[in-house]
């Protein structure tokens, strides 16, 4: 048996589904589309039911990818749990009535009930469930309230048959049920609705959002550290290393068996850090080094989704974004794209257009450092300073404005107007929150943690067989003077194509100044996405975009790693660095648009 939960975005079905489920949940792509959905089991007298959260759409009347899905999903579900609103009833009614001109059972949980009553919306269930036909059940879902009652009405088949003619006469009779059933009391408003007004406004809501970023990354950057301090780098210490060690010495402390499991010993010793090894480096980097971080961005990442915040940050920086070819909700990849871009690359997959994830996964893949490589240049260039961390970062942020405001010239097409609903203001349930870390760090330890073993195991074969020592003596003198770095640091940026942070930790020990350090810490941020990126982004963009977009890292790579290694000295950028920017800026604007309809169809389909 199959239960569908379906409803409009934002009305709490995911909070249903997850009081519904435990935690035997999985996330797949609707079958030829990269439109993901999110499917749980539960038992129900002595049988298991499949519960199946929908992509949230407004209309069976589909206008994009997510909403063609929710209605072919119709075909599927022997019950549909049509989550509502009941704090916009009026809205929510519309895809209600649709759903009953469809043959398949429905029943309604009137969700968000306690916020309608703390709003003063007073809902009479029993004329509702009249006018409807169905049942009608009142639900407080981040409580559990009324969700037995959803259970025990899983039985429920009979099927209501709506034959209203058109849009205009579903208006009408959801204009005469509210009439009947609804009424609203007046009431004070309070500070999390006077929050929700300040949120939005552009003169308060920008100090808001810097203000929340801000305090998002102090928590991760404590938590991260934290766990790394107290957790991951002891448990490696104290009981994985002598392990090893032991390893070590069975192996012969040397030989190609030795080097592609144990890596290379380092002054005689295991240095999880760089010895390589596929035991050694390959596990430590994604579970000591950067897994704490993954569950720290996480853990705040719930938090603002489930307090509702995260919409209003999409609205703030929507015109922003229409400047590079994007909407405003393009901002979760990027946010993502900071704790890993394995998930960036993956959420990339809910913009509308083929056009706009591409300029989406490239502008993330270029100029968004992962929570593995942000460690790792606070780590590099804190000691000489935190304005040398504010160079590379500032660097990156005009890489992402340009090569956007490049591509969406250049590009067919234009970027679609954001069509988001702001939910209120909701106090997060940190049962909730937990229980979606769960799936995503077990989702991050299923797909990215396997792809970064295979990247180590790929740079020891490949140092073992000297490729990389090849490939330093042909083009390392063309690097060397393009970038300014030595031979051993460009030996390092090219192992930066399996893995950035990886191949950030070989500059530690080079004694690199402040200066070559800002060059080699962006060259290797932008120039092309490790390979558990880039396998995502294959997969995602297919092989034609995935090449288009290789072509673009390369190209801004070498550009932008000479231009900082002739502009910039130990003190910053000279006059010449800053107007050379100012004149790129400004010559952008001469690019002519390429908006007309037969380009437009050329880029946007397969």
């Amino acid at each position: 048996m199959k239960v569908l939960l379906m409803g409009n975005p934002n009305v709490g079905k995911s909070v249903v589904f997850s009081r519904l489920t435990g935690t035997n949940v999985t996330s797949s792509n609707y079958p030829g589309t990269t439109v993901e959905y999110t499917k749980g089991k539960m038992n129900w007298k002595g049988q298991v039911i499949e519960i199946i959260d929908v992509p949230g759409t407004y209309t069976l009347e589909p206008t994009n990818k997510a909403e063609e899905v929710a209605v072919d999903m119709l075909k599927e579900g022997d019950l549909i749990i049509n989550v509502v609103d009941a704090t916009n009833l009026e809205r929510n009614l519309n895809l209600t009535l649709q759903l009953l001109e469809k043959r398949v059972p429905v029943i309604v949980a009137l969700n968000l009930w306690d916020e309608a009553k703390h709003k003063g919306i007073e809902i009479d269930v029993d004329k509702l469930s009249w006018h409807l036909g169905v049942p009608v059940i009142p639900t407080v879902a981040i409580k559990g309230n009324g969700i037995k009652d959803l259970i025990d009405n899983f039985d429920y088949r009979d099927i209501v048959i709506r034959n209203l003619k058109d849009g205009e006469e579903r208006w009408a009779e959801i204009g005469r049920i509210i009439k009947d059933v609804q009424r609203i009391e007046h009431r004070h408003h309070s500070w999390l609705e006077t929050l929700d007004d300040m949120s939005i406004r552009p003169v308060t809501g920008i100090p808001i959002l810097l203000l929340v970023l801000y305090a998002s990354f102090k928590i991760i950057r404590l938590i991260g550290e934290g766990l790394i301090g107290y957790v991951t780098e002891p448990f490696f210490d104290n009981l994985y290393g002598p392990l090893i060690a032991r390893l070590s010495t069975i192996l012969g402390s040397e030989g190609f068996l030795h080097d592609l499991l144990v890596g290379q010993l380092i002054n005689g010793e295991i240095d999880f850090g760089q010895s390589f090894g596929l035991l050694t480096t390959g596990i430590f980097i994604p579970f000591a080094s950067v897994l704490p971080y993954i569950i720290a961005f996480y853990f705040v990442l719930g938090l603002l989704e489930d307090t509702g915040y995260l919409p209003r940050l999409s609205v703030l920086v929507d015109n922003i974004m229409h400047r590079v070819g994007l909407h405003g909700f393009s901002v979760i990849p990027m946010i993502l794209g900071f704790g890993c871009n394995v998930p960036a690359a993956l959420a990339a997959r809910n913009l509308e257009s083929r056009r706009e994830k591409f300029i989406a996964s490239t502008l993330m893949a270029i100029a968004i450092p992962c929570m593995a490589q942000i460690a790792m240049i606070l780590g590099l260039l804190g000691p000489h300073g935190a304005r040398y961390i504010g160079y590379v970062f500032s660097i990156l942020g005009a890489v992402w404005i340009i090569i956007g405001l490049m591509l969406n010239r250049l590009l067919p097409g234009f970027s679609s107007d954001l069509l988001l609903e702001i939910p209120p203001f909701r106090p997060p349930v940190i049962g909730i929150v937990a229980k979606k870390l769960w799936i995503r760090i077990s989702n991050f330890l299923q797909e990215a943690v396997p792809l970064m073993l295979l990247g180590v195991f790929s740079v020891n074969l490949l140092y073992v067989f000297g490729v990389f020592d090849t490939l330093a003596v042909t083009i390392g003198p063309f690097l060397n003077r393009l970038f300014g770095l030595p031979d051993k640091a460009i030996s390092a940026l090219l192992m930066g194509f399996l893995r950035k942070d990886l191949a950030m930790g070989m500059l530690a020990p080079l004694g690199l100044t402040a200066k070559q350090l800002v060059t080699a810490s962006t060259v290797l941020t932008i120039y092309f996405p490790c390979i558990a990126t880039f396998a995502v982004l294959l997969r995602e963009l297919g092989i034609i975009d995935m090449l288009k977009s290789t072509m673009i890292m390369l190209i801004t790579t070498l550009i932008v790693g000479g231009f900082v290694n002739l502009t910039f000295s130990e003190s910053g950028f000279t006059f010449t660095g800053w107007l050379i920017i100012v004149l790129v800026f400004i010559a952008i604007k001469y690019i002519p648009a390429r908006v007309n309809g037969k380009e437009l169809n050329s880029f946007t389909h397969n």
